[in-house]
């Protein structure tokens, strides 16, 4: 298994057809910045260094344009690029300077089930990273639906060098193996009957903000479609809530550090009491209005 090819979770690049009102509610509500504009994109970054952590692309309609994850090395973006062909998936596009704001180097890959992923390497950071009070720091996670779990986890594991650190009823955890303790998971994939984006999480700097940024969402006219709550793989406070476009976002903190020491959990290990969906036993299930949004929208054709 290779090691070592990816760092980081860096972005998603998602299509609305009203970019404008999503830029409106990604700043002035969910509390993102633009760091950047060029042909009509949008780019969002949060308190910390990663350029962008949200690019809006105008489409016709709501789609997901790719998920985009950092390379340790340019080298390690052709050695992903020979993993992806040898384990099911496809090169969109091969090594080549990005254009667009960020810059580095990048290669584009499609999983054997249809998702865009693309890898960057040496792309410009910020320098101005004092954590706000109530900002996203980065992304914590992408949830991708799954037709076929046990048939896509191990692209993420044999090409990409990832890492399951648990297998619920409905979702396998996979880690970005770090030198030390790294977040439990920033990929998961969910059992479901299509491949569409599940959600979105954003890194809030503690639980009090998770809260705070719950009532900020509820004042704006956004309920809190599941949550407040604390999940059981991974540890994180949480508040889902379906924003502009469909698109399902996720307030969390405080995620699980955890190592090749973890002892990978299994569906027996994640059973609630009856009545209960996450640990504090306070959160009600997940609305039908999530749900329902959890399974509208799909990964866009790629284009080379």
């Amino acid at each position: 298994m290779p090691l070592g090819l990816v760092s980081a979770l860096r972005s998603v690049d998602i299509g609305l057809a009203d970019v404008a009102a999503a830029e409106s509610f990604f700043t002035d509500i969910w509390n993102l910045r633009v760091t950047a504009r060029d042909l009509g994109v949008v780019y969002l970054r949060g308190s910390g260094a990663d350029h962008h952590l949200l690019a809006l692309h105008p489409r016709a309609r709501s789609e997901l344009v790719s998920v985009t994850l950092r390379a340790t090395s340019a080298e390690a973006l052709d050695r992903l690029a020979e993993q992806a062909l040898a384990h099911g998936g496809a090169v969109v596009l091969p090594r080549h300077r990005v254009s667009e704001p960020g810059g580095g180097e990048a290669v584009v890959l499609r999983d054997p089930q249809g998702r865009i992923l693309r890898f960057v390497f040496g792309d410009e950071r910020h320098v101005d990273t004092t954590v706000g009070k109530d900002q996203p720091i980065q992304l914590a996670h992408a949830v991708l639906n799954s037709h076929d779990v046990a048939a896509g986890l191990p692209f993420y594991e044999n090409a990409l060098g990832m890492r399951l650190s648990d297998r619920t009823r409905i979702m396998a955890f996979v880690r970005i193996p770090q030198d030390g303790p790294g977040d439990h998971h920033s990929v998961a994939l969910a059992d479901a009957d299509n491949d569409c984006l599940n959600h979105i999480a954003f890194v809030m700097p503690d639980v009090d903000a998770v809260m705070r940024g719950g009532g900020r969402m509820k004042d704006a006219g956004y309920a809190i479609e599941w949550g407040p709550g604390r999940h059981g793989p991974g540890d994180n406070a949480f508040n889902y809530f379906v924003g502009p476009g469909g698109y399902v976002i996720e307030y969390t903190s405080d995620i699980e550090q955890v190592d090749d020491n973890y002892r990978v959990g299994n569906p027996d290990d994640w059973k609630w009491p009856p009545g209960r969906v996450d640990q504090w036993g306070i959160s009600p299930p997940p609305s039908q209005v999530l749900k329902h949004a959890q399974r509208q929208i799909a990964f866009a054709p790629a284009t080379a």
